[in-house]
């Protein structure tokens, strides 16, 4: 039955081999080679385990008043939500782990799913990162770039217990050693502080807290580089090394595209970026009452597109997953020998040190109080309502 199973998966997925030439090049995918020519059915599950978010209808309008649809504006927004959920797979269920269509998956996988339904109070919801975009200077309904959506999520990620990520958005192409580690190993909240947000934080949603208590350890690292590698086109010097971004264990792939028109990059082979698209509109799918989620419009069972590199538009952000602080050190030893090697223009840097002549850094933390990350209380009568709102919810 295993068996059967399989060879149904790669019957369903057989359209992808059209789509791609015969070819000895190894292809690579978010830090996976593959060779067409003897792996073909691992590369296709590959490609098919990939959360593939959209566009999609007919959700509650964001805002209470807002659009019930993101079609045509959120498109980097579902890109931004397709990289974070590719390091949550990592955090929970490892980079190997593999989507059949129809096959009984862990609660953790659920779990990762329910944080991204196009609701109010799901953490990564279309709903909370166009809300926290305003904060950025996005209006709802407006175009993100790399650079914002990886500032949006890097918020969110604030009111994420379950998840507890660390996440670090580069400045100034500079990645610097010390902030991170000082960012992955600080203390975990106090207790007062995580009282203050229990009842606001307690429906099944992914905000829960970890029933370990808060980390105290090396907090998983989302690591996202924007980059301008160009003025109006990509400068062809930094090809190399962004490819070799994909090759690297600890890659979550890049955002980015062409102006309006965002697509998360997933591989390449050869001259030719491999990349999932969200411009297709589906509509919205809720939870059931066992807390599972239909999944099939979440895993895109079609052809993966490509385009040449040379077309990629210079605004990019790259992603990247350290789970432990052993996996940072790994990858900052491939940048140092892959990225940095004898290149006369560099894609990024990365510094040991915080440079002096910046502000102080200092680890972000979560409001004391808040409702869903999107505003924040200002009154107590506004917080007992919310708490009554949670109580039902919670039941």
């Amino acid at each position: 039955s295993v068996l059967s199973r399989y060879e149904n998966q790669i019957t369903i997925l057989s359209d992808y081999l059209e789509e791609f030439p015969e070819t000895d090049e190894p292809v690579w995918i978010l830090g996976r080679q593959h060779h067409l020519n003897t792996d073909k059915s691992k590369f296709l599950l590959d490609i098919s385990a990939r959360l593939w978010f959209t566009y999609r209808r007919k959700f509650s309008p964001i805002g209470g008043t807002g659009p019930s649809s993101d079609a045509g504006w959120g498109c980097m927004l579902r890109c931004g939500q397709m990289m974070l959920a590719q390091a949550l797979i990592c955090r929970h269920l490892g980079r190997d782990w593999q989507w059949e269509k129809h096959k009984k998956q862990p609660e953790e996988y659920h779990r990762i799913l329910r944080c991204f339904l196009d609701r109010k109070d799901c953490c990564y919801s279309i709903h909370q990162m166009a809300q926290m975009g305003v904060g950025e200077g996005k209006s709802i309904g407006e175009w993100f770039g790399p650079n914002t959506v990886a500032q949006v999520l890097k918020k969110l990620a604030l009111f994420d217990e379950w998840n507890s990520l660390a996440v670090y958005v580069s400045m100034d192409n500079t990645v610097v050693i010390e902030d991170i580690k000082k960012m992955c190993w600080s203390p975990p909240q106090s207790s007062s502080a995580a009282h203050s947000s229990a009842h606001v934080h307690r429906s099944a949603l992914g905000w829960n807290k970890n029933a370990a208590g808060f980390c105290t350890g090396w907090k998983p690292l989302l690591l996202i580089i924007p980059l301008r590698l160009g003025i109006n086109h990509i400068n062809p010097v930094y090809i190399d090394a962004f490819k070799e971004c994909f090759k690297m264990p600890q890659s979550l792939g890049a955002l980015g595209g062409k102006p309006n028109n965002a697509y998360y990059f997933i591989g390449f082979l050869g001259s030719e970026l491999i990349y999932l698209d969200p411009h297709t509109t589906q509509n919205f799918v809720d939870w059931e009452e066992n807390g599972t989620v239909d999944d099939e419009s979440f895993h895109c069972q079609q052809a993966p597109h490509r385009m040449k590199i040379m077309n990629l538009d210079p605004s990019v952000a790259l992603g990247f997953f350290c789970k432990e602080e052993c996996d940072f050190d790994n990858w900052c030893s491939l940048v140092q020998k892959e990225i940095l090697k004898q290149q006369s223009l560099r894609m990024f840097e990365l510094v040991q040190k915080h440079p002096p002549h910046w502000p102080p850094f200092i680890p972000p933390t979560k409001p004391e109080v808040t409702t869903t990350g999107a505003e924040l209380i200002e009154s107590t009568d506004k917080l007992f309502e919310l708490e009554e709102e949670f109580e039902i919810l919670s039941v």
